[in-house]
């Protein structure tokens, strides 16, 4: 193809052994060609980019120098393997990226060797990499053997308290362990709190190597009296200049900061470390996010997630929308309810823009909080809010409030704070794929006493559950939506306060009742329109909650009709269930009644477009046709006439 880079080096490069003979000239020509070449593939492919771009030469430098896949390179989250991949047998298979049995978005286990830990998720990176050393000197053993655990994480990760955890460990086992962290000081949003103010401050002084070598050679022209003292300010200068005791408190050595696009700083600091390190050690790498296409450096999230593009512009080639966004809807729908109630706030955990906060923090800056990757700390902050008689909106993607359940259970149920939240991403996502469906949240709260639990039929539905939960002071109350565009229908002026617990009808019919849960419901009408073709007529009922439940809206669905089948986009365990559990006792199985549940099913799916992903979950209008025609003892799809 047209734009496809000339890359006579890279050509030769099939894994990582293949780039121990190159000079520091040649691995420098490498990073240029690995640059064009992930450029390339994510303008055909879409993906993250902007990270990728900030670690090419740290990517081509650690595979140069260690001797992976023996050593465990770990990328925290991840978003950022693009460049590794290619380096690691799959560049003939880059341009899959996201696609349907195509290359993972994240690093996989499953899919190389030289993904020794999967990832997606952030601040994980340490903690395992020091697993994999503490195996290597227990005398654990892999395929490929134990060297070194090597993680690389950004400056946004590191805030967060598990990578704290892990290096308060490491710093206690004093294994041999490298840590690099990636400063490109910025995450997906821009960073926050006192953390990204103190690495700030060490890239606005001196390298610390160059400091140390001015304070060592000013020592010599000392007298000796004076010398000792000396070496005590150079020390001191040391620890002011790099930081060195922060880190070094923790028990790492410190190294940095560097610039992790030179690779005549880069490798020859890497190969000393490489070569004596003994314990834990940090080395300090500044990157810029998008560095090498000016499109990505000059966007304001630096192409951290784009669609494809054209090389030579830049431009995205985005699908134009015929309807809004469910995240746009929640953001007019809390923004109108800012505007009525002063009490109203939102927290959010480094995503501002995806989970549509951030004209919120413009309009209400006061009133909005971006606490940092720090989804444990969101939820304990909003119930504290919310004890302080406030009004907070937690806004979460459902896959990242998995990371704070606990304090869900303990610091907001249990207290029966009013925190709400905002689950967006909730369902099947598409390219991002297993690490971030948003599967399991209805299960995982509706389990917990008193706490209402919402899913969103469409947009208009998603207003009305906004302005629900901003009324509803008794306790904890949560809402889900899925990512993308709404179905289209008319948008209420003001949402309408919904009564807790109660469903709606959405049409009468006979025989069979479906009665959905969340945005299916679009699916189960296109499946009733092929069933109204046969002279099937199903009732259909939107659940609204899946706790409380609405049981006069079910037990009459049961009264009325033979079967009834619940239609969900979550996991076993969820709202069919809860259904279930209500029809058990009640006895309505004692008399035969036939009861059927459509939900996720028992496995994690690979990325695929929605569509595809959602007809592996068997959960399409077809799929929902095909089991009604089951339930009524009819002929299936398949054998029709």
């Amino acid at each position: 193809m047209s734009n496809r880079p000339e890359t006579p080096l890279l050509d030769q490069i099939t894994t990582p052994s293949d780039m121990k003979g190159l000079s520091d000239a040649q691995l420098k020509q490498l990073a240029r060609e690995v640059r064009a070449e992930t450029i390339s593939a994510v303008s055909e492919t879409g993906g993250h980019l902007g990270a990728g771009l900030g670690v090419v030469e740290l990517t081509v430098a650690l595979h140069a120098i260690w001797d992976t896949p023996k050593d465990k390179i770990i990328w925290d989250v991840s978003h950022q393997s693009y460049p590794h991949k290619i380096l690691t047998g799959r560049r003939d298979r880059i341009r899959t990226l996201r696609q349907k049995g195509g290359l993972s978005g994240f690093t996989k286990r499953s899919e190389s060797p030289y993904d020794p830990f999967g990832a997606a998720h952030s601040s994980t990176s340490i903690s395992a990499a020091l697993g994999f050393s503490v195996a290597r000197d227990l005398g654990g053993n892999c395929p490929e053997g134990l060297g070194d655990g090597i993680a690389v994480i950004g400056d946004g990760s590191i805030s967060a308290g598990m990578a704290y955890e892990a290096m308060n460990n490491a710093g206690h086992l004093k294994k041999r362990l490298i840590v690099i962290l990636n400063d490109n000081e910025m995450s997906i949003a821009p960073p926050v709190g006192a953390m990204s103010s103190y690495l700030s401050k060490l890239y606005a002084e001196r390298p610390f190597h160059d400091l140390k070598e001015v304070a060592k050679g000013a020592v010599g022209f000392l007298p000796e009296p004076f010398r000792e003292s000396a070496k005590r300010a150079k020390d001191m200068l040391k620890g002011m200049a790099t930081g060195g005791t922060l880190f070094e408190a923790l028990g790492f050595s410190y190294v940095g900061p560097i610039d992790g696009h030179d690779m005549d700083q880069l490798l020859p600091v890497l190969r000393t470390v490489h070569d004596r390190a003994t314990g834990p050690i940090l080395i300090h790498v500044l990157t810029q996010k998008g560095k090498g296409y000016a499109p990505a450096e000059a966007a304001a999230d630096k192409g951290h997630g784009v669609s494809k593009f054209d090389v030579v512009t830049g431009k995205q080639k985005k699908t134009p929308s015929n309807a809004p966004s469910y995240t746009g809807v929640f953001s007019k729908a809390l923004l109108d309810e800012a505007a009525r109630d002063t009490k109203v706030c939102a927290v959010t955990a480094a995503m501002p823009d995806g989970t549509g906060l951030k004209q919120f923090q413009d309009r209400y800056p006061s009133r909005c909080f971006d606490v940092g990757i720090a989804e444990q700390h969101a939820v304990t902050f909003a119930a504290g809010l919310a004890a302080g008689g406030l009004r907070p909106f937690c806004a979460l993607y459902s896959t990242f409030l998995q990371r704070g359940y606990d304090q869900v259970v303990h610091d907001v149920a249990i207290q029966r704070l009013p925190v709400r939240f905002a689950i967006d991403r909730a369902g099947l996502v598409g390219a991002d794929g297993a690490t971030h469906a948003g599967a399991f949240d209805t299960a995982f709260l509706a389990n917990l006493p008193d706490f209402v639990v919402m899913a969103a039929a469409d947009e208009a539905e998603l207003v009305h559950m906004v302005a629900t939960a901003a009324a509803y002071d008794q306790g904890p109350i949560s809402f889900r939506y899925p990512r993308g565009e709404g179905t289209g229908v008319e948008m209420p002026e003001r949402g309408e306060i919904l009564e807790i617990g109660k469903g709606r009808m959405i049409r009468e019919g006979k025989g069979v009742a479906i009665l959905s849960f969340g945005t299916r419901l679009q699916e189960v009408m296109q499946a009733c329109e092929a069933l109204d073709a046969r002279g099937i007529s199903p009732t259909v009922a939107d659940a609204r909650f899946a706790k409380p439940l609405d049981r006069d809206l079910i037990l009459k669905l049961v009264e009325t009709h033979d079967a009834l089948i619940t239609v969900e986009e979550g996991a076993i365990g969820g709202f069919a269930s809860h259904v279930s559990h209500l029809l058990a006792e009640e006895g309505v199985f004692d008399r035969g009644f036939k009861f059927r549940s459509m939900v996720l099913p028992d496995i994690f799916i690979d990325q695929a477009n929605p569509r595809d992903m959602y007809a592996v979950a068997g959960l399409n209008a077809e799929d929902i046709e095909a089991k009604v025609l089951e339930v009524m003892g009819v002929e299936t799809l398949g054998k029709r006439a």
